[in-house]
């Protein structure tokens, strides 16, 4: 195993998951299609780094360097961070600038490094200063509520703020359920049923696509290449 992985629930309306990752083999992975942005703070040989990373939008491969420790956050959709909304960072990334050893630089300002403890201080600190916040209409599309704005206003809010379609973000979310019920031992046949496929070549294309693997990969335990962590985010959140 690559991964030496832990987790826990944001207590932040802004924020869903909250992980820590210890890579001590290092090695190649799966980085599974993701429709949340988040930061991750990097400490490997010395050097610390905090990335934002924009959701992604189909399974590509990448790798573990040995001793690498890595801490992140996980956003809930329609957060945005004013001058790096989701939109710029689609499949992309961007290594805000270090400050000191122990620092970086955002909005012009100095931040100490957070980390898995302090996590939701600091993005209530990011809510306070303005830099974080909350896009109203993606909530509402989210739970198809009927909206003021013309259809055309509302998605191109929603992709703003989430760098996605609402069509892209549900396969996205369904991709990754259905890798979490193969994975708890469900068939591949009720796996189709309870996610919402039309078919089992349906289930296999978005698969292959969105995390990497087949069906039959993930019910056989194909261990060839270790899939990205699988945090247990809501994938729907408002």
């Amino acid at each position: 195993m690559i991964f030496n992985f832990e987790e826990r629930l944001s207590d932040s309306p802004y924020a869903e998951v909250i992980w820590r990752n210890h890579c001590e083999s290092g090695g190649p992975f799966i980085s599974m299609a993701m429709s949340h942005w988040q930061m991750v703070v990097t400490r490997h040989a010395g050097k610390v780094t905090l990335t934002v990373r924009g959701p992604e939008t189909k399974a590509t491969l990448a790798y573990c360097p040995p001793g690498a420790e890595h801490f992140g956050i996980f956003f809930k959709h329609g957060a945005v961070l004013q001058h790096l909304p989701a939109s710029y960072l689609r499949d992309g990334m961007v290594d805000l600038p270090e400050a000191r050893s122990d620092s970086f630089w955002l909005d012009d300002s100095v931040w100490q490094f957070p980390n898995y403890e302090n996590a939701d201080t600091f993005v209530d600190r990011l809510v306070r200063r303005g830099l974080l916040v909350l896009e109203p209409v993606v909530k509402a599309a989210l739970r198809a509520d009927r909206q003021e704005l013309s259809l055309r206003s509302v998605q191109r809010r929603f992709l703003r703020a989430t760098g996605l379609t609402h069509g892209t973000l549900s396969q996205i979310a369904r991709a990754r359920y259905a890798t979490i019920l193969l994975q708890e031992g469900n068939s591949i046949l009720d796996t189709v049923d309870l996610a919402g496929y039309a078919d089992q070549p349906h289930l296999t294309r978005s698969l292959k696509y969105f995390i990497g693997l087949t069906p039959a990969e993930l019910v056989r335990k194909s261990e060839t290449v270790q899939l990205s962590i699988l945090p247990r985010v809501n994938q729907f959140s408002e």
